[in-house]
Formats: structure tokens, C-alpha cells, sequence
């Protein structure tokens, strides 16, 4: 095997038992959140050896896309003549002010409001002009016709070809219909084949297991972790960095699974 490939695998590995160590952690949290005494965490990983050592079958390689739900003929594109994309039963926007109304209202549920690096403005004057600054390019999320949350990026780099996505379905009640999903896909349709972008990266507040399996699923790989990179009140806490690059997505996403 030549130098090149055995630095190739080290990379890989190196990159694998990061991601493995993110993990980890994200569990070991979940698990004291949902009330597992910290003496109790040894019996846990008992168990998960246990569940190991009883599957017939190897686990699973390779990551499972969501091209089987999503192609880039999924996408009805209306751009030039109406700016408007379509996934599906949720459509994208340019963002316009009575949403902006909406998203002050949906800040004020703290979970969503602190689950952005940084926080969005609380009064809605400054989240006019945050939304509206050049650098910045939101849409509004529409279900049946509705606006229920934002899209967008952030920090956009013409030049090098990237930019931050952030997402916020605020609207109570509409979890588990895909609307979330369908946005992002929109929005990276947006990014790739009409801005012409080559990179989509996202920042994560906290380690949270399904956010990260989420994000692998549209082809988003770990960049980088933050340890302790941000204080919330009185407590530290990580940012993870996933990165999505262009050719790897219409790799994916060219054609169904």
C-alpha cells in the first residue's frame, strides 16, 4: 500500500474516532437527562454488549441516505419565475416581514431560542435588520400554504463558496411531519444548483445523537468540535461543526436509492 493511502487511513480513522467520541459523549448526556444514575452507566454499556454479542447479523455499513426520499427531481424549482421551491407539501420563500412577526413568537419557547450559535435578537426591530444584513439569505418555510418556520444562511463567502445553514420550525405541533427535512433539502437545493455554492456547513449547540444521524443522513460529515466554546449561563457547553460538500450531495442525491 503506498504512503499516500496509508495517510488516507490514518485520516479516516482519526476522523471515525472523533465522531465515535461525540457520540459517546452525547449518550453518556442523554443518559443522565433521562435519570440514569451516573453508578448505573457501567450496567448500561453492559447491556449494550449483551445486545451486541446476541445479532445474528454484522450491523449495517455504509450511512442511509435520505435518497430515498429525496432526488433533485423531488424539487419543484420556480425560481426564476415566482422565487419559490417545492418539496413536496412544504415550500420555501424569500422571508418577509409578518413572518419575522412569527418568529419573535416562536423565540420565546427557550428551547428553540437556545439551540442557535449564536441566539437570534429577542426584539423584533433587530431581527428585521439581522435577517435582511447582506451577508445573510433567508426563506420562509411554508406547510399548506402556512408559514411555520425559517430557513437560511449565514456568513455566505462567494469567493470560497460556502455559507452557515441555520433552520427553525417553530410552529407547535408539527413535529414528525418531515417538514424539517423537506426545508433542508430545498435549502440545499438552493445553495448548490442556484447560488452555485460548493460547501453548506452547520454549527450544533450541545451533542444531541439524532440531530448528528439527522444531519449524516443528507450527507453532512463532523468538521470539527468546540469543546467548551460557548457559556450558557452558568455552563459550558460544545459546538459541533458538520460540513456538506457539493459533490458528495449530487453524488447522493442525483438519483434514487
Amino acid at each position: 500500500m503506498s504512503e499516500e493511502k496509508n495517510d488516507e487511513k490514518t485520516v479516516l480513522k482519526q476522523e471515525r474516532d472523533q465522531m465515535l467520541r461525540l457520540v459517546s459523549k452525547g449518550f453518556y448526556n442523554e443518559l443522565i437527562n433521562y435519570g440514569v444514575r451516573k453508578d448505573e452507566i457501567l450496567r448500561v454499556a453492559s447491556h449494550l454488549l449483551d445486545n451486541l454479542m446476541a445479532q445474528e447479523k454484522k450491523p449495517g455499513e455504509g450511512v442511509q441516505y435520505y435518497n430515498h426520499i429525496f432526488t433533485l427531481d423531488t424539487v419543484k424549482d420556480e425560481w426564476k419565475e415566482r422565487k419559490r421551491l417545492t418539496v413536496q407539501h412544504v415550500a420555501l420563500r424569500p422571508l418577509q416581514p409578518a413572518v419575522i412577526t412569527k418568529v419573535v413568537e416562536w423565540l420565546k419557547n427557550p428551547s428553540i431560542r437556545q439551540s442557535f450559535v449564536p441566539v437570534f435578537p429577542e426584539k423584533e426591530i433587530d431581527l428585521q435588520k439581522y435577517f435582511t444584513h447582506p451577508t445573510r439569505d433567508y426563506f420562509g418555510i411554508y406547510y399548506n400554504e402556512q408559514p411555520v418556520g425559517i430557513v437560511g444562511g449565514e456568513n455566505i463567502d462567494p469567493v470560497a463558496g460556502k455559507l452557515e445553514m441555520k433552520k427553525l420550525v417553530g410552529e407547535s405541533g408539527l413535529q414528525g411531519k418531515g417538514i424539517g427535512k423537506r426545508a433542508t433539502f430545498g435549502f440545499l437545493y438552493y445553495a448548490f444548483l442556484i447560488l452555485d455554492l460548493n460547501k453548506v456547513y452547520i454549527h450544533s449547540r450541545d451533542i444531541n445523537i439524532h440531530n448528528l444521524n439527522l444531519n449524516t443522513r443528507f450527507g453532512f460529515e463532523l468538521e470539527g468540535i468546540f469543546f467548551e466554546d460557548i457559556k450558557v449561563g452558568d455552563q459550558r457547553q460544545d459546538i459541533v461543526r458538520m460540513a456538506l460538500f457539493k459533490s458528495l450531495w449530487l453524488q447522493v442525491f442525483s438519483r434514487a436509492a
